[in-house]
């Protein structure tokens, strides 16, 4: 199976470090990759770096066999969504326009827009009736269902996600993580997800990443990790998550 992304020798640094050392990864169509790691190891980068909210340093990232550039990024953005960390809604506009920006930017018609609305509250299963709420006047699970409509709104082929999840309390979150699941399976979804959670990691990932320090430490199951860990941080990372370590 092709890779619909990939990233080669893809560096990036500060001028107080280096945030993302020559880094080399492939994410294949039709799976889930999961990037994990300590805060501040690059994961976060890394996403941003392939939807071009900043630049590399240095390196190539193709997307789809063609070479991400500033001259395409903006016509190859409506074939990527993007759910930031905590939902990053509009305050100021209802559940309905959140969703709706992009398609309405791109002057789609509103019939279209109506029924792929449908869709989404269908398959995210968000009630329809909540979609005149403004994002106070929702929780923080359904804020972030409908920030995954705006993601999923122009059927993107590439998903990235950045800690989705992470603000949720935990029987929310193990809700969302079902059905962000089942969504996924459901639409054969290419997904690029943030986690700094080993279980989350091991519950979405047909491929796991751990990073450190800006590399790459290990990629590939987490029996992989568990069992053949590359390096002793390898297994101090999976020893101090010790529900998975133990599993």
């Amino acid at each position: 199976m092709s890779a619909l992304v990939q990233l080669v020798d893809v560096t990036k640094g500060y001028t107080d470090a280096p945030a993302l050392h020559p880094t080399n990864l492939s994410i294949e169509r039709g799976k889930t990759t999961v990037l994990i790691g300590p805060s501040g190891c690059g994961k976060s980068t890394l996403l941003r770096i392939i939807i071009r909210l900043i630049a590399p340093d240095s390196g190539t990232i193709d997307f789809d066999g063609s070479q991400i550039t500033p001259a395409n990024i903006e016509i190859l953005r409506r074939r990527i969504g993007y759910v930031i960390q905590e939902g990053g809604l509009f305050p100021h506009l209802t559940a309905h326009a959140n969703i709706l920006l992009m398609a309405r930017h791109l002057e789609k018609s509103d019939k279209e827009m109506r029924t792929r609305l449908s869709e989404l509250c269908e398959l995210t299963r968000f009630p329809e009736n909540l979609l005149a709420r403004y994002p106070l006047e929702l929780s923080g699970g359904q804020r972030q269902r409908v920030s995954l409509m705006r993601a999923l709104m122009l059927s993107p082929e590439l998903l990235l996600l950045d800690e989705p999840l992470g603000a949720l309390d935990p029987l929310v979150r193990a809700s969302l993580q079902k059905d962000l699941k089942e969504i996924f399976a459901r639409l054969r979804q290419t997904a690029l997800l943030v986690t700094h959670d080993l279980a989350e990691a091991a519950y979405f990932g047909d491929e796991i990443v751990l990073m450190n320090e800006g590399r790459v430490v290990q990629q590939g199951s987490i029996t992989d990790l568990r069992e053949r860990p590359a390096n002793p941080f390898v297994s101090e990372f999976i020893n101090a998550q010790r529900s998975v370590a133990l599993a």
